[in-house]
């Protein structure tokens, strides 16, 4: 038997943008495509946030990529470094 632990599960770096951006297509609905009259109290609230997550989600979506990109361009530098 090993005593090599094995390496606990990798989440994907792009989990947090989709969350935020699920979100915020969710405040979108509720805040300004929702005619439920029980949501009209909450009308602000949704759109507010919608105004604030969509966005975000957007930006972090493409500093994720930028800095995934910028990752994986590190390891094949340090890869072809070692090779030579």
């Amino acid at each position: 038997m090993s005593d090599k632990k094995p390496a606990p599960p990798q989440i994907s770096p792009y989990l947090f943008p989709i969350g935020l951006f699920c979100f915020g297509l969710w405040f979108f609905y509720d805040g300004w495509i929702s005619t439920d009259p029980d949501m009209q109290e909450h009308l602000m609230f949704n759109r507010i946030g919608s105004a604030i997550l969509l966005p975000w989600a957007v930006i972090d979506f493409f500093r994720t990529h930028k800095s995934e990109k910028e990752y994986k361009a590190r390891e094949q530098a340090a890869k072809n470094e070692s090779d030579a």
